[in-house]
């Protein structure tokens, strides 16, 4: 159809003086052409069909996909950008963006100053960055699905979610694979995630300087990390899942003043990375068949810890500091490799639960000692060192571990295995 036809229709489809302002957009006709024709406040519903368009929303209004339509940005831009406040895109098929990656080509591409923008239940395909946006207030991201540029490296892709120096975020449902990172803040304020599921990227989330959020309910598998939190004050971690990740499940780093909790992570390289943290709670979580259950340094010190489950962990902790750090405190925590007992019947181990001995340290300064560690001789070592200060290294020191898991639903995450 020529330009002069397709403006022909579009002018059949205007909507008259005084009615509900919604705009009808069918195969052939031009979405763009509708956007420029429609008043602020008003609709552009668009047909199911394939439309080769780059779009740009610079006032309020919303576009709303039927049947799930196709808009390809053949490769090149930003398939959608908003410049306008109070913006909603929802229902469509959004893919092909260009590859530059210093102009973020995305999905959609929300600018400066665009606030209270809605991306709801669109598929984000074959797009460098799926949603990015910028100096952003009270933005939502919801129900979507999010795929990058897969054939590329991972360095060359975009982020899945890119949220940058923006307040009051709500990214919620979204399933992201393929980008660079899942989900990408930095320097933002009051953001919340919930119900995601990221997986098949480098880290599930690359978030930092954003402090007073809520990660909850997420799921991060099958990614080279899990959930990156660093550099943030007052989170709250709860609920979520990150299993079979190469390197960590939850990194925490220079974090304060948080709470993580009832998170499960499992068959990760490691599973807690906790590194410069402080003054946080960490209780009720999971850690389960990682290679090792936690990576403890840099002064994560002054932390309550308590009633987490440690089981089948190739290694249950590997401290590395100078002096004793005491956890369970408040309520004991379980290990599964704990060898002491219970006497009393009151459920807590009579002798205290030490997480690093000097046999551990030989185990991570010469590996080859595993093969050992059945041996009588390396058990002896062990009581050795226990009886005598002189060679004791220091150590998690649990008083009164747990003589059986606290969440009875530990079994659930028991077939997860870290290959």
């Amino acid at each position: 159809m020529d330009a002069r036809r397709a403006a022909f229709a579009l002018l059949l489809a205007m909507p008259a003086l005084g009615s509900c302002a919604e705009w009808k957009v069918g195969p052939g006709q031009s979405i763009a052409a509708a956007i420029r024709a429609a008043a602020p406040g008003d609709t552009v519903h668009v047909a199911r069909g394939l439309y080769n368009e780059h779009l740009m929303i610079d006032k309020a209004l919303t576009l709303l996909g039927t049947g799930n339509p196709t808009v390809s940005g053949q490769n090149s831009g930003d398939v959608v950008r908003i410049t306008a406040s109070d913006v909603t895109v929802q229902g469509l098929i959004l893919r092909d963006s260009g590859i530059d990656i210093d102009a973020r080509n995305a999905g959609v591409h929300v600018s400066p100053g665009a606030d209270r923008v809605t991306v709801r239940d669109c598929v984000l395909a074959y797009t460098l960055f799926g949603v990015t946006l910028e100096k952003s207030q009270k933005v939502k991201i919801l129900g979507n699905t999010i795929t990058g540029k897969r054939d590329l490296l991972s360095a060359a892709r975009g982020n899945g979610i890119q949220v940058y120096n923006s307040s009051d975020v709500e990214v919620n449902g979204n399933n992201i694979s393929y980008a660079r990172d899942g989900i990408y803040v930095d320097v933002s304020r009051r953001a919340t995630f919930r119900n995601n599921k990221i997986h098949h990227v480098r880290y599930g989330t690359h978030y930092m300087n954003t402090d007073d959020s809520t990660w909850e309910n997420n799921e991060s598998y099958l990614n080279r990390g899990g959930l990156a939190l660093m550099e943030v004050r007052r989170l709250v971690v709860r609920n979520n899942v990150a299993w079979g990740n190469q390197d960590h499940g939850i990194m925490l780093r220079t974090i304060q003043d948080s709470v993580i909790e009832n998170n499960v992570v499992a068959a990760n390289g490691r599973g807690f990375f906790i590194y410069d943290a402080e003054y946080n709670v960490l209780r009720n979580n999971v850690v389960i068949n990682n290679r090792t259950g936690v990576h403890l340094s840099a002064g994560s010190s002054n932390n309550e810890v308590d009633g987490n489950d440690f089981i089948g962990n190739e290694e249950a902790v590997k401290f590395v500091a100078s002096r004793d750090v005491q956890w369970g405190r408040k309520r004991g925590n379980y290990w599964s490799n704990y060898s002491g007992w219970d006497q009393g019947g009151d459920g807590a181990g009579d002798v205290p639960y030490e997480a690093s001995d000097l046999v551990d340290r030989l185990n991570w300064q010469y590996p080859l000692v595993k093969l050992l560690l059945s041996s009588p001789s390396i058990q002896t070592l062990r009581f050795v060192a226990r009886q005598f200060p002189v060679l004791r290294a220091p150590s998690v020191l649990d008083a009164h571990p747990r003589m059986r898991p606290n969440n009875p639903a530990w079994s659930l995450w028991n077939d997860k295995r870290v290959h």
